[in-house]
């Protein structure tokens, strides 16, 4: 085995957002090229669209929970637990990605991917609290590996137009959740006031995809990887794991909004149409600013100011949803929108600049993804909890607060201009099957 030297590199951090999980394979898996322009458009459609469908999970359930609560009997604690199973299965799956993907190739895997998602999905069309849990545990596992997978095929694909498909894909993500945001609760009552079947309404999108995607995959030869290259070191390594509890703490408070946005407005007094409406104009300016953010962010001397801003803005956003009058609530959302979505873009890009080479980014986005989205369930859990207790929202501001210093103090080391200390080893790889 033999050391991979740890120089520094020019790091193109925007375009880098989108980490390859299988970098470390040898040999590395080939880009595919479709053999016109129509089908190479038919491939960057099916990777935005698989994209959207990520987050109508989250933001589903968000939109239509005082219905779901009357329809199948849930107390406060278990409307938590609902909001925060696909976020605990986010850190819990994430691992899976790269093992699946050398074993059965990245195409394959997020094909059985959205076969599953849809499964998931429509098991929470029955009305049945066991196959609601389980659909959303399904739901969200595959939801994990399309997470980490997908990026890295929309790069390795598409090397020419990065740039371009970083900004596709991050809106294609942000539309989903906005999508079943605003729309989730009136297809609820053109469903004849069925909270179940507008939730299991979200399959037959990852049904469209799935058409789109099978015969796409279904030409492609299988080619096994072997691993060729481990990161040593990041564990034990202080600066990785002030990433890894930023994006911990940031997550915990973007899927608090997801999860629990919706019923906070509505508690307040706005019906749900205009609530679901409101997070879903939040989440595109996320979008935004996932795009913008990070160009800023880059050309800092290091990130640090740029995080404590940002976490000022989705903080004090979310104080103002909670308490202001609802006169201003359009301006706090548009306010919570950047915060929370340069959150989100800052904690991709830091990754990134972080990182000394595509291995470790790769190494390091998983570390950060793993334990930080199990960090991150904490949040719409205690959430649920204090609504449980108190009866109302008013509780969670100090939970907000509590996860904006947290995300504050480990976004300031995360946001140093230095690098994890670790070493790139390179091993020796069996011949190819």
């Amino acid at each position: 085995m033999t050391a991979v030297p740890e120089s520094p590199r020019p790091l193109q951090a925007i375009d880098d957002q989108l980490i390859d999980a299988e970098v470390d394979s040898v040999p590395q898996p080939r880009v595919i090229t479709p053999p016109s322009a129509v089908a190479r458009f038919l491939l960057g459609a099916s990777l935005v669209l698989i994209a959207f469908n990520l987050r109508p999970v989250f933001s589903s359930a968000s939109a239509l929970l005082p219905e779901i609560t009357q329809t199948f009997g849930l107390s406060a604690t278990g409307i938590g637990l609902l909001t925060t199973l696909p976020v605990l299965c986010l850190g819990a799956f994430s691992p899976l990605a790269p093992w699946l993907a050398q074993k059965i190739g990245t195409e394959r895997t997020l094909l059985g991917v959205l076969v599953l998602l849809m499964l998931g999905t429509a098991l929470r069309s029955l009305n049945s609290i066991p196959l609601l849990f389980l659909g959303t545990a399904l739901a969200g596992a595959c939801i994990a590996v399309g997470n980490v997978l997908l990026p890295g095929l929309v790069k390795r694909d598409f090397p020419d137009k990065a740039a371009l498909m970083t900004g596709c894909y991050t809106m294609a993500l942000c539309a989903g959740a906005a999508a079943a945001a605003g729309f989730t609760l009136p297809m609820e009552r053109l469903l004849s006031g069925s909270a179940p079947a507008a939730l299991g309404a979200w399959a037959l999108p990852v049904f469209v995809v799935l058409l789109l995607w099978l015969p796409q995959t279904l030409s492609l030869s299988r080619r096994p990887k072997q691993s060729g290259f481990r990161v040593e070191g990041l564990l034990r390594d202080p600066l990785a794991w002030q990433v890894t509890l930023f994006m911990g703490f940031q997550s915990a408070l973007a899927y608090s909004v997801f999860g629990w946005l919706v019923p906070i407005l509505r508690e307040r007094g706005l019906d749900g149409i205009t609530a679901g409406a409101i997070v879903s104009v939040s989440v595109m300016v996320q979008a935004c600013a996932c795009l913008v953010i990070p160009h800023i962010a880059v050309r800092c001397r290091d990130q640090r100011v740029v995080v404590v801003t940002l976490i000022t803005a989705a903080v004090t956003a979310l104080l103002g949803l909670l308490f202001a009058p609802l006169s201003m609530v359009w301006i706090w959302a548009v306010l919570q929108g950047v915060g929370q979505g340069g959150l989100i873009a800052v904690a991709m890009t830091i990754i990134v600049l972080r990182s000394t080479d595509a291995h470790v980014a790769a190494h390091l986005s998983g570390m950060a993804q793993c334990v930080g989205y199990l960090l991150a369930a904490i949040g719409p859990l205690i959430v649920g909890i204090l609504h449980s207790w108190t009866g109302g929202f008013a509780a969670s501001a100090g939970l907000f607060i509590l996860l904006g210093l947290g995300a504050g103090i480990a976004g300031w080391g995360a946001g140093r201009a230095v690098h994890v200390k670790t070493r790139t080893i390179e091993v020796p790889v069996k011949a190819e099957v």
